[in-house]
């Protein structure tokens, strides 16, 4: 090399060029496909989760007799066809004891909606295989996300499983409805689903690199009482899944009482004692209203504590699941007072929807808190 004058200007093109978000850089925007994919997950199970509650509302999940996951997606397309459909219904309690001279197009009424709703879980399942293999192939899955990611497939098929175990609990015996507690495991599980999908979201929606950064502002005692939260919203979930499944909004109307009292009549007179706390339809809708309280008053102590975080934006994440609580406590009444109407019954189920991922976005924020200005 030449020598140069102690003074001498450099070319700016011989200087090295700064290459920075190492961590990043490997698969860059690897995380946005991602995160695109999981919120059309997301949009599909909560579609998903209505529907089946509206399938459950308009008693319609009994209407198709068999499980067939690839050819049942091709509904009946004959008079013929229908008319076999038709008799696989006739020959279930539901019809016998229930439904008894329905006609074909009453039928058919009731056979869309389930058949909608297996449609659903059917196009889920596709959108996750198709995303899932095509992240893989275009190797734009993000570095430790493989197992995560497969793990929404599995779940999913266990899903469809449970579904048809749920059914098959109403087409024989004396069942005029699938059990409740299979119906509270299938509706569980979907809430479950649905809030993985909103934690992973929202983990996609930043750089690996800022997550990491913002770990070190976490808030534990936040998290933990955000993961009690969750835990109690989910219970409820539960116990309102038994709700739905014995039809227990439709027989106490009143409020805060229940026929005119604090307890309901024959709490426990189901033997052994502990069957009423699933076959009961008082007991059921009373530990409901219970826990819809402590729910309550839980969101209210946590937003209390989470007043005191330093992050302006975890706050409102908090606060917001507080002001939802409340809306879905006067939801919850006015279901009740009302009898359960379908349409004010799956609004009620869609505020708890709104409530549980608005708790795992709150809790979210306790572990990798949004940055903010000094001034905030």
């Amino acid at each position: 090399m030449a020598k140069r004058a102690i003074f001498q200007e450099l070319d700016t093109a011989e200087r090295p060029v700064a290459r920075t978000g190492g961590i990043d850089a490997a698969r860059r925007g690897s995380r946005a496909a991602v995160r695109i994919w999981l919120v059309v997950l997301f949009v599909l199970v909560v579609a998903m989760i209505t529907v089946g509650g509206l399938t459950r509302l308009t008693d319609s999940g009994l209407s198709i007799t068999e499980w067939r996951p690839v050819t049942g997606a091709l509904p009946p397309m004959s008079a013929a066809a229908w008319e076999a459909e038709f008799e696989l219904y006739r020959q279930i309690p539901e019809y016998e004891l229930q439904n008894v001279g329905m006609s074909l197009a009453e039928f058919k009424s009731i056979y869309w909606w389930e058949w909608g709703h297996r449609q659903l879980g059917r196009v889920i399942g596709l959108v996750w295989l198709l995303g899932f293999a095509g992240l893989l192939v275009t190797r734009k899955m993000p570095p430790g996300w493989t197992g995560r990611l497969a793990g929404l497939g599995v779940l999913g098929g266990l899903q469809g499983a449970i579904g048809w175990w749920m059914v098959s609990s109403g087409l024989g015996g004396t069942m005029t409805d699938v059990a409740s507690y299979r119906l509270a495991t299938h509706l569980g599980l979907a809430f479950a689903i649905l809030s993985l999908i909103a934690w992973y979201a929202l983990s996609m929606s930043r750089p690996e690199a800022a997550l990491l950064q913002a770990r070190r502002l976490a808030e534990p005692r936040l998290m933990r009482a955000g993961t009690w939260l969750i835990g109690l919203i989910f219970l409820q979930v539960l116990i309102g899944a038994l709700v739905a499944g014995l039809d227990a909004g439709r027989n106490y109307t009143d409020w805060p009482l229940m026929a005119g009292e604090f307890l309901p009549p024959a709490m426990w007179e189901i033997a052994p004692w502990w069957r009423n706390l699933f076959e009961n339809d008082g007991t059921v809708q009373f530990f409901h209203r219970l826990t819809g309280y402590a729910v309550l008053a839980a969101t209210i102590y946590v937003w209390w504590r989470a007043r005191r975080s330093a992050n302006r934006k975890t706050r409102v994440a908090f606060s917001g699941v507080m002001h939802m609580a409340i809306v879905q406590m006067l939801l919850g009444i006015v279901t009740v007072l009302y009898g359960a109407p379908w349409h004010i019954a799956i609004l009620h189920q869609f505020g708890a929807v709104i409530l549980i991922c608005l708790a795992v976005r709150a809790r979210h924020r306790a572990k990798y808190s949004l940055p903010q200005s000094v001034r905030s």
